[in-house]
């Protein structure tokens, strides 16, 4: 699969992973792209230590594990995240 797959798989993960996960993210397109991204490799790492093959080729299971690994991933930001923001001189909270 050529890089523009691996982009479109990415985004679609990424996606899918921010609709399945409740709350706000203040991400676009290039974050949902990453987050999707970074949710394939982490779900093929997972996919290649519970089996004894390497996946190549594009199939549901690897979709699937893409979008599984991309709700991992935004958790674990989502963990790793500062809770409020704070905006003004005095530090209010918003």
């Amino acid at each position: 699969m050529g890089l523009i797959g691996w982009l479109i798989v990415g985004l679609i993960a990424g996606a899918v992973a921010r609709l399945a996960v409740p709350g706000r993210d203040p991400m676009g397109v290039l974050g949902t792209l990453l987050l999707g991204l970074v949710g394939s490799l982490l779900g093929g790492l997972i996919a290649v230590a519970l089996t004894d093959r390497t996946m190549h080729d594009f199939t549901a299971a690897g979709m699937l594990g893409s979008i599984l690994g991309a709700i991992v991933a935004l958790v674990i930001y989502r963990m790793l995240q500062p809770h409020g923001r704070v905006t003004g001189r005095r530090g209010a909270r918003i």
